[in-house]
């Protein structure tokens, strides 16, 4: 699974040009050969009894005494496997026609094979130390898609900021590592187990603010690469990259990896009731701020960005909840990498037939011309509001359920960030192909080929069926329970709850209200000015001038003053010697002047003040 699209990343990185006419292809069929490969290993789990589905693939022996690179085949792996070679293979298909003009094409299919390799090897390592590689491997893969288009200075600029805001996360993740050996001294997942944990407090070998410390390390870690509140500012401004790479990357796979992390990390959180909560209200406070984002977002794929930090927010409230907020946790990351990678080619698809136009005031009546896209992607909007019977309905109600079990406060939150997505979601599709059409002059809307509608039609029927064929009968909680524990009950979907309800009726208001103020009304071309409300969820909440408050402004003021230390201080120090040399020198060479009699006389003044000094001492 790993190797095949690293060696299509290998071949088409180092053969240059020489691959240009075929790079794509070849990209291509090494993600669906991962992707074949994943299956077979699925079915093959599938046939071994239940106490038998954790593989490890010994590789070799990488760190002496600390970690050795391995691989574990397990429930939660293949799961992740699945999601990744599966939507990654039709997102690159897609980015034939999308990428079909673009003369670096290859280049780009390259970036996207070493992007699902790095994936890969995050989600199947059975090691912190093997999986922080691929995590910092997915962190280049998307500096490079995030900023491929580089000549364009805002790309740039974001996958930059995007690399930076990482690495804060990326540090504490790395502190988490450190620590975990320390303590335990192993940092493979097999034997990090919930026992392990719990014996380890119980006989006093370590302490309950240890353990916490490390939950709340590995947090900070999946906030980072999650776009969880407070590292979410990159994720917005990583738009700028091509949409095929916000469908996998800010989708389908990379920003759901904080998840895995949390999920993968669980015998920690469970020890550690703090960080377990930590970790839920970091989930309900990110899902309400991405919410409040997409209301005010008249660029359709960052009102998705929004829309994806949101949702991630909800699967980390379910990833707070232990065992079957976990399952729920999964089923819902599963389900929205259909949907909203369906929805964000959706919008490039809208993009390319409207001369990469994103601001959704220039949209409208497109339902008209583009029918297959406009059908899926509202297929993706019905699963990710909650439709009765998609995807979202399913998976998104558990996790509110199991919240409202835990805690009515974050399970009521929950249930208002919904009714706000049915607003936000309604809004795009009601701007984007309904109402009449606010089309520039030179615009011709039309169909995608079908390359690019294929890969659409696909992810849809996913969005539509697999959350009742994960949640209905606990299968996906059954599967996963070797991997993540079983709980205590098995939970039965309640159709008809007091929540469930709630959360319809709230998103039925919200459709109401996005239909009379963009649907029934006019939708201006230019955007009104607003209320504070409105521009606080235009400016992302004020995330980018808080972090240039808090650090930014800060920083600068450290680093001038270091300039001045160092330029004053060290340098001065340094550049005065070296000048009081310099100068005392000039003068004594002067004594040099290559005249004998001025040496004769003063050797002759020299020895007159030795016999001086020798007669005054001789007298004293």
């Amino acid at each position: 699974m790993i190797a095949l699209p690293l060696l299509g990343a290998a071949v088409l990185l180092l053969g240059g040009r020489r691959t240009d006419r075929w790079g794509h292809l070849l990209g291509v069929a090494m993600s669906l050969a991962a992707f074949v490969v994943a299956v077979a290993a699925f079915v093959e789990i599938l046939g071994l009894p239940e106490a038998q589905r954790r593989q490890g693939v010994a590789l070799y022996q990488f760190i002496p005494g600390i970690a050795d690179m391995g691989l574990l085949i397990d429930p939660l792996s293949i799961s992740f496997a699945l999601l990744i070679t599966g939507v990654g293979s039709l997102i690159h298909i897609y980015s034939i026609g999308y990428m079909s003009h673009d003369q670096d094409r290859r280049r780009f299919f390259a970036y996207l094979n070493l992007f699902v390799a790095a994936m890969l090897l995050l989600v199947l390592a059975d090691n912190y130390v093997a999986l922080f590689i691929g995590w910092e491997g997915v962190g280049l893969a998307s500096y490079l898609l995030i900023g491929f288009w580089q000549f364009k200075p805002s790309a740039a600029a974001a996958a930059k900021k995007a690399f930076i805001v990482n690495r804060v996360g990326d540090f504490g993740l790395l502190i988490a590592i450190f620590t975990i050996f320390t303590t335990f001294g192993t940092v493979a997942f097999g034997e990090l187990s919930g026992q392990t944990v719990d014996g380890a407090l119980q006989s006093g070998g370590v302490s309950q603010g240890t353990i916490t410390a490390i939950g709340l390390l590995l947090l900070l870690g999946a906030c980072g690469k999650s776009a969880q509140l407070p590292l979410q500012s990159w994720l917005l401004d990583a738009m700028e990259g091509p949409t095929p790479v916000s469908a996998l990357i800010h989708a389908a796979t990379m920003v759901t990896a904080g998840v895995y992390l949390v999920v993968r990390s669980g015998a920690f959180f469970e020890a550690a009731p703090t960080a377990q909560l930590v970790v839920t209200i970091v989930g309900v406070a990110t899902l309400l701020a991405g919410a409040i984002i997409g209301c005010a977002k008249d660029d359709i794929k960052k009102g998705l960005a929004g829309s994806t930090m949101s949702q991630i927010g909800y699967m980390m409230l379910g990833a707070g909840l232990g065992p079957v907020g976990y399952a729920f946790a999964i089923a819902h990351l599963i389900g929205h990498g259909f949907f909203k990678a369906n929805m964000f080619l959706g919008a490039g698809s809208v993009m390319h037939a409207m001369n990469d136009e994103v601001d959704m005031r220039k949209y409208g009546g497109l339902f008209s011309v583009m029918k297959v896209t406009a059908a899926t992607f509202i297929v993706g909007y019905l699963a990710i509001i909650g439709f009765p019977l998609l995807s979202g309905y399913f998976t998104k109600d558990g996790i509110i359920e199991t919240a409202m079990h835990h805690n009515q406060i974050l399970g009521w939150l929950a249930v208002l960030g919904a009714g706000i997505t049915g607003f936000y979601m309604s809004r795009m599709v009601f701007m984007t192909f309904f109402g009449k059409k606010r089309w520039a002059d030179d615009a011709h809307p039309h169909e995608s080929p079908s390359v690019m509608t294929v890969p659409l039609i696909l992810l849809s029927i996913g969005s539509i069926v697999l959350g009742a064929f994960m949640i209905l009968d606990n299968r996906l909680m059954r599967f996963l329970a070797p991997a993540v524990g079983r709980p205590e009950e098995w939970p039965v979907f309640h159709f008809v709850s007091v929540p469930g309800l709630t959360t319809l009726a709230l998103v039925a208001v919200g459709v109401v209200l996005a239909w009379f103020r963009y649907g029934a009304a006019e939708v201006p071309r230019v955007a009104p000015r607003g209320s504070f409300v409105t521009t606080f969820a235009r400016r992302d909440l004020y995330g980018d001038a808080l972090n240039e408050a808090l650090f930014m402004r800060p920083g600068q003021w450290l680093a001038r003053i270091a300039v001045f230390f160092d330029n004053r201080g060290i340098d001065g120090l340094v550049n005065g010697l070296a000048a009081g040399i310099g100068g005392t020198s000039g003068r004594l060479r002067r004594i040099q002047t290559g005249y004998v009699r001025s040496y004769a006389l003063s050797i002759l003044f020299g020895a007159a003040v030795v016999v001086g000094a020798l007669l005054y001492v001789g007298n004293m």
